[in-house]
C-alpha cells in the first residue's frame, strides 16, 4: 500500500491535458461529488491514498515507453489466460496464478511502472480503450488475489461497492480504482449507476483521460470476477473493432432468452444497469437486433420488437474461480 501524496502527478504536462480545459466548471456539483466521495469512503472503509501497485518514482524513460508497458500488460493477461484460466476465459485458477512466475513479474515489474505512465500518451481511441479494458481486468484479478477473496467480490451491495472502490492502482500519479476506470474513464464520466452524479468532478485532472462518447461494447469486455460476467479476453488496439464485436455477439447469443408466448426477453442485468449507455430501452432493443445471430430470436424481434418486454436475470456474484466453478 502506498501514499499517493508521495507521487508527483505529471498530468498537466501530458498531451491529453488540453481536453480537461473543455470541461465546464460546476463548483456546486463538484462540492456535492466531493461530499459524496467522503461519505462513500467512510461507509465502505476505503482509504483514498492506498493502491495495490508498488510505488515507482516518475521516470522520463518509462514515460517514453508507454507502448512497451501496454504490451507487457497484454502479455501478462495472455500468459494468465494460458496458464490459469479455462479455454473460454470464464473461470480463473487464482491459487495457481498467485504462485506463478508471470504473476510475480506483473506485481513487481509491470504494475509498479503504471505510476510513471501517462495514459494521455496513447494517441488513438483504440489504444486507449484496449489499455483501460486490459488494465481493469488485470486490476480485478490482482485485487481478488491480494485481498484473498474466496467466495465473492461482494455478498451485498455495500460489499460490492467496497471492493470496486478499494481495489485501485496508481496510474500516472493518480489513484484509479475499478470504479474510476469503468464509470469515469470508459463510460464517459457518467458515474456509478447506483450512485448519483458523475464519477469525477469538473476540476479532476483525470477528466483528461475520459473516453467519450461511450463505446457500449465495453460492457461485454469488462470482467468483475463473477460468474455472470463476460469472459476475460485480451484486447489489442490493432484488432479492437473485431474483438469488441465478437465479445458483444457472443454474450448476446449466449445470454438472451426469448419467451414468444409472453412476448418477453430475459436479459442480463447489465442491460438494466447501463440502459442509458445503450440509449434507453429502444437502444437496448436495437443493440440486440444488431448483435443477435440470424434465427428465431432475431426474426421475431424484427417483427414484434414493439411488443416485447424485458425481464432481467439475477446476477450471480459468485467468484469466477475454477474451484468454485467445478463445485457449482
Amino acid at each position: 500500500m502506498n501514499d499517493l501524496q508521495l507521487v508527483t502527478s505529471e498530468a498537466k504536462d501530458s498531451p491529453s491535458a488540453e481536453r480537461s480545459l473543455e470541461i465546464r466548471r460546476s463548483p456546486q456539483r463538484d462540492r456535492l461529488i466531493n461530499f459524496r466521495e467522503s461519505i462513500l469512503d467512510l461507509t465502505t472503509g476505503t482509504n483514498s491514498l492506498t493502491v495495490l501497485n508498488e510505488f515507482t518514482a516518475p521516470d522520463s524513460i518509462v514515460k517514453q515507453e508507454g507502448l512497451e508497458l501496454t504490451a507487457d500488460l497484454k502479455r501478462f493477461l495472455d500468459m494468465a489466460r494460458l496458464d490459469a484460466m479455462d479455454d473460454q476465459g470464464y473461470f480463473v485458477d487464482y491459487e495457481r496464478l498467485n504462485n506463478s512466475t508471470i504473476y510475480n513479474e506483473y506485481r513487481h515489474e509491470c504494475s509498479p511502472r503504471l505510476g510513471s505512465f501517462d495514459p494521455g500518451m496513447l494517441s488513438t481511441v483504440e489504444e486507449r480503450l484496449a489499455f483501460w479494458i486490459n488494465l481493469y481486468n488485470a486490476l480485478v484479478v490482482d485485487g481478488v488475489i491480494t485481498k484473498g477473496v474466496a467466495q465473492s467480490v461482494g455478498s451485498n451491495p455495500l460489499r460490492l461497492l467496497a471492493f470496486f472502490r478499494q481495489t485501485a492502482y496508481n496510474v500516472g500519479g493518480k489513484r484509479m480504482s475499478c470504479d474510476d476506470i469503468e464509470h469515469g474513464i470508459l463510460r464517459g464520466n457518467r458515474g456509478h449507476p447506483m450512485v448519483p452524479g458523475p464519477q469525477f468532478t469538473s476540476t479532476d485532472s483525470r477528466q483528461a483521460w475520459v473516453i467519450d462518447p461511450v463505446e457500449v461494447r465495453i460492457h461485454f469486455a469488462l470482467n468483475c470476477a463473477s460468474r455472470s460476467c463476460p469472459p476475460i479476453q485480451v484486447y489489442s488496439a490493432d484488432h479492437l473493432e473485431e474483438q469488441l464485436d465478437m465479445a458483444a455477439r457472443n454474450f448476446v447469443a449466449n445470454d438472451v432468452q426469448l419467451d414468444v408466448e409472453r412476448k418477453q426477453l430475459s436479459l442480463s442485468a447489465i442491460f438494466k444497469w447501463f440502459k442509458e449507455d445503450f440509449g434507453g430501452p429502444e437502444g437496448v432493443l436495437k443493440f440486440l437486433v444488431e448483435h443477435l445471430p440470424d434465427g428465431k430470436r432475431k426474426g421475431w424481434l424484427l417483427e414484434h420488437g414493439d411488443e416485447v418486454s424485458f425481464r432481467y436475470k439475477p446476477y450471480d456474484w459468485g467468484l469466477n474461480s475454477t474451484k468454485l466453478g467445478l463445485e457449482g
